[in-house]
């Protein structure tokens, strides 16, 4: 058995479950790579990542370098004396980086790769509906997420989830996953292997304003799909016409009715209680939505202190 000495990098809460395991599981992590902290929010205050926050309580030994190519932090993070490096959400490392220890560095991609390369993979997964994803460990090399692969553990999308809850159901299974990999690396027992040559191949790129905007002539299966894989964050968008007024509208929350009907696409229903967007062969039924300025609210609430005219549409 290999005497490890792992530097974990991470960022967000994705990566703190993995860190956590590793520090309840007796694992020996001489250090904790994060990003600075920096402003957020509208009050701009100074905000420390979910990783740091973890790394402190637990008296890891945490870096935070502004440049991965800085002399000094390739000091101190040569000091550390690693031999393994785990990655799980944190940025591109230069080969300075992952090339320093002895058993290499190995990163956690939340996708079955070779699908799915790139910056949000569980959005993407819900968002072209597929059916299937899961998680895989792969060494880190020159090349975006297509080092070669050490293991993988599959999971079956349910039709109810949305990214949120994907999001939670991979970040524990990835882990796990982690574990897994590092016992492997440690009994010198894992045979990486290079990843399948495929056609066709899934991207999942960064979200941005558009690329999360509704399309409401789209199947309304791929609307439904759009609406769940960008739920909570960071929300699928539309604009709302109503009275003459154009309102940006973000849609957390949706039911999909499939229904004959011959009013106009992306023309607005509502009731008391229900507020619908006509698509081909049904209706969206928003549940939980969000106008400017507002909170998360759900459908009623809003209805109660919003008069809609009868010509309302979404565009």
């Amino acid at each position: 058995m290999r005497d490890l000495r792992i530097v974990f990098m991470g960022t967000p809460d994705f990566a703190v479950t993995t860190l956590e395991s590793l520090v309840k599981g007796g694992y020996n992590v001489v250090g904790v790579i994060t990003a600075p902290d920096k402003p957020a929010g509208r009050g701009r205050k100074v905000k420390e990542s979910s990783v740091k926050t973890y790394a402190e309580a637990a008296g890891l030994k945490l870096l935070q370098p502004i440049k991965l190519k800085d002399p000094d932090f390739l000091k101190e993070l040569e000091e550390l004396g690693a031999n393994l490096q785990i990655v799980v959400a944190f940025r591109m490392l230069p080969e300075v980086v992952w090339s320093m220890p002895k058993y290499g560095t190995f990163n956690l991609h939340a996708s079955l790769l070779p699908q799915y390369r790139g910056a949000a993979p569980i959005n993407w997964a819900i968002i072209n509906g597929e059916k299937e994803t899961g998680v895989t460990t792969f060494f880190i090399n020159e090349k975006i997420d297509a080092g070669t692969i050490l293991l993988q553990e599959r999971l079956a999308i349910q039709n109810e989830d949305t990214a949120g809850t994907l999001h939670d159901k991979l970040m524990h299974l990835g882990s796990q996953l982690v574990l897994k990999t590092v016992d492997g690396i440690g009994k010198g027992v894992i045979e990486a292997v290079e990843q399948p040559n495929t056609t066709v191949l899934k991207e999942a790129p960064k979200l941005n304003k558009e690329n999360c905007r509704i399309n409401w002539k789209d199947d309304p299966q791929k609307i439904y799909n759009h609406i769940r894989g960008l739920s909570p964050y960071p929300a699928a968008w539309t604009k709302f016409q109503n009275k003459g007024e154009s309102l940006v509208l973000k849609i957390y929350q949706a039911k999909l009715e499939r229904e004959e009907h011959e009013i106009e696409t992306s023309c607005v229903v509502f009731g008391k209680k229900e507020l619908k967007v006509a698509v081909k062969d049904g209706f969206i039924s928003l549940v939980e939505i969000q106008l400017p300025g507002k909170r998360k609210m759900s459908v009623e609430a809003v209805l109660n202190g919003l008069q809609i005219g009868e010509n309302a549409k979404m565009i």
